[in-house]
């Protein structure tokens, strides 16, 4: 399966969440030293997604850099009437997620990070629960490795060889 991973898209039709910004305190002889990292989903609403981390010393110039870096980390994610087609695991570390496809008027059933990347992915109906790590980093990684696993009916049918109707046939 090939990956759409480096893709990008236009700044116009992008949006953009930021799911955590962490202050971290380097100790010197002068005092302490604030720096922020910012983790942050973007995605089109469409079936593109991607996550970035900045690191700098202001909180708006780690969000812009995390907002770059997520732009060159797009995947592209299957839908199918506005859910996934079929349930999934995705892990990362020790964050373990798992999602399902959801009947329509369902919603986005899903915790804090692990929503942001779904809703900016553009799935609309889906059940999602969120088995290891709380940590964002782990959960949003972990979601995009799950959504970037997924596969729809025409590319399973092209990976075997084999026509549409014959793949349905049993």
């Amino acid at each position: 399966m090939a990956n759409n991973k480096g893709k990008q898209i236009e700044a116009s039709d992008v949006k953009e969440k930021l799911v955590s910004l962490n202050r971290v305190a380097k100790v010197t002889k002068g005092g302490r030293t604030f720096s922020f990292a910012a983790l942050v989903v973007v995605g089109d609403s469409n079936g593109m997604v991607g996550h970035g981390l900045g690191k700098a010393r202001d909180v708006s110039e780690s969000i812009a850099k995390a907002v770059d870096e997520a732009k060159k980390n797009l995947v592209r994610v299957p839908l199918i009437k506005g859910t996934i087609p079929h349930a999934q695991l995705g892990k990362y570390g020790a964050g373990k997620i798992l999602i399902k496809p959801a009947a329509d008027g369902t919603g986005v059933i899903a915790g804090g990070a692990m929503r942001a990347v779904l809703e900016l992915a553009g799935v609309q109906n889906v059940l999602a629960k969120s088995q290891g790590s709380s940590n964002p980093h782990n959960v949003v990684k972990a979601t995009i490795d799950a959504l970037s696993k997924l596969r729809n009916a025409q590319q399973i049918a092209k990976t075997r060889g084999i026509s549409m109707k014959k793949l349905f046939e049993g």
